[in-house]
């Protein structure tokens, strides 16, 4: 049920709080899993087959069919043609193996991602960012990317990879982020880049190092390609603290969980978390304010 009105250029239009609280990085994943599937149950319905007449065609168990058609179990896309070819209907077949790669390229694990350490997930993710126009980046949990200085990304990285338990290559990865990261400095791009106040103060690095950190920080606010906007720690919510999540344009949204990244692409999921960031924009201090928040973190950072 719509419960309030989100401030947006002209047309204004009401934000549906409990689509967004319905709606996380994994459920959108699921769902688009449980769109696959739905579509492969209605080739078998199509075709006036029962679950264990697929599953003779296919010379599968029928369990395996049953927990496709529920989405339990992943196809490979060998199943999806075996599955389309029993149906009578094999012309749909490279659709629907399209359709499953996005759905599962939707939520991919952070230590699969990782599995060969983190610097080729830096670099596989380089023509994306040039590419880019428009970043719009919200950080509830560290600082963004893009901004990180390297004495920051290398404690940073050093914590997840000591957690997740996959190859150590930091020094490799961070020279990699900071390739990378030139994005704010060369080229035609924008920056929109929301943090939460909180953020300031989390200590993934020495004292020393979080205020080197933030002193960066105040140097980037001064771009003119760079709007950079603090959610204080007493602002009022009117939405309240998300995952954190990267928007490159207005085509692709990345979000970051514990355990995955989540890379949404439907129109409107993509818009749900845009319209959640024009709200916290509206939360957000800047210029001087934001500065003034700055100050009072590197003084602690050092205290």
């Amino acid at each position: 049920m719509t419960r309030r009105m989100v401030p947006q250029p002209q047309p204004r239009e009401k934000v549906d709080d409990t689509e967004h609280a319905g709606t996380t990085p994994l459920s959108t994943a699921q769902a688009a899993r449980e769109a696959l599937a739905s579509r492969l149950d209605g080739l078998r319905r199509d075709a006036e087959l029962t679950g264990h007449e697929l599953a003779v065609r296919c010379g599968w168990h029928k369990s395996k069919a049953s927990r496709i058609a529920r989405a339990r179990t992943a196809p490979s896309d060998a199943d999806i043609w075996t599955w389309c070819e029993a149906c009578g209907a094999g012309d749909q077949a490279a659709d629907l193996i399209a359709a499953s790669r996005s759905a599962e390229s939707m939520y991919v694990q952070w230590q699969r991602i990782h599995r060969d350490g983190m610097r080729q997930v830096q670099e596989c993710t380089v023509p994306l960012y040039e590419r880019t126009a428009h970043f719009r980046v919200y950080a509830s949990n560290v600082m963004p990317g893009m901004l990180q200085t390297p004495e920051y990304a290398t404690g940073l990285l050093r914590s997840i990879t000591t957690f997740q338990g996959t190859p150590d290559d930091v020094a490799d990865a961070v020279r990699a982020r900071m390739a990378r990261s030139r994005v704010v400095h060369e080229g035609n791009h924008r920056f929109a880049l929301l943090i939460e106040g909180a953020v300031l103060h989390y200590r993934v690095c020495q004292g020393t190092e979080l205020a080197a950190q933030l002193r960066y920080l105040q140097e980037v606010m001064a771009r003119p390609n760079v709007s950079l906007g603090i959610i204080p720690l007493e602002a009022r919510r009117t939405v309240w603290p998300l995952e954190a999540f990267y928007a490159f344009d207005d085509a692709q949204m990345a979000v970051e969980t514990l355990t995955a990244e989540v890379n949404i692409t439907a129109p409107s999921k993509v818009h749900t978390y845009l319209r959640a960031f024009v709200e916290m924009s509206r939360m957000a201090v800047y210029g001087a304010a934001a500065r003034s928040l700055i100050v009072k973190a590197v003084d602690s950072a050092l205290f």
